[in-house]
């Protein structure tokens, strides 16, 4: 990667660790009173980086985040649930952005995402967990990916907007 490259991924690492830690400040789990329960502010960074770069930028930037964000605020098992997650969901967001306008909105784009980072973290828990009994959880973490997702699309759709106005000005 060229050094422009390189500084553009540590802001936006910068920003997504940044919204991690703001969302661990937000009390959701009083509002949803269910565990592993987030908003996942931390996807609109890699649902903006989906629409402005490159996939292995992308890619790159999931997995320092989950990576540093696991070491300073997470645990092992943490990591491998988000890591699992994470690149699903980017992966996911990735195909679908191919339809993006003709298919999909940029909100539906992130509910698919959500939707996916719960399918992949809840792959992880049969994995850590050595059981299958965790896949009834699923269909609830889908149904909050919903609104979740939507947040998250709805952020990222107006960063977007911003930044063409600045760009086109």
């Amino acid at each position: 990667m060229k050094a422009k490259q390189i500084a553009r991924c540590g802001v936006l690492i910068a920003v997504a660790l940044v919204l991690s830690l703001v969302e661990k400040m937000i009390p959701i789990q009083a509002l949803v009173p269910v565990p592993g329960i987030k908003l996942g502010l931390a996807n609109v960074v890699t649902v903006f980086a989906l629409t402005r770069l490159s996939l292995r930028e992308t890619c790159a930037i999931v997995l320092v985040r989950v990576t540093l964000a696991s070491v300073f605020m997470g645990s092992v098992t943490g990591f491998l649930f988000s890591l699992f997650g994470g690149l699903l969901s980017m992966l996911v967001m990735k195909l679908l952005l191919f339809g993006l306008g003709r298919c999909f909105s940029l909100m539906g784009i992130s509910v698919a995402g959500a939707a996916a980072h719960n399918i992949g973290q809840i792959a992880a828990a049969v994995l850590v967990l050595g059981t299958v009994h965790v896949i009834g959880y699923l269909p609830f973490l889908l149904l909050v990916s919903i609104p979740m997702g939507i947040v998250t699309g709805m952020v990222c759709a107006i960063v977007l907007g911003h930044l063409e106005r600045i760009s086109n000005t």
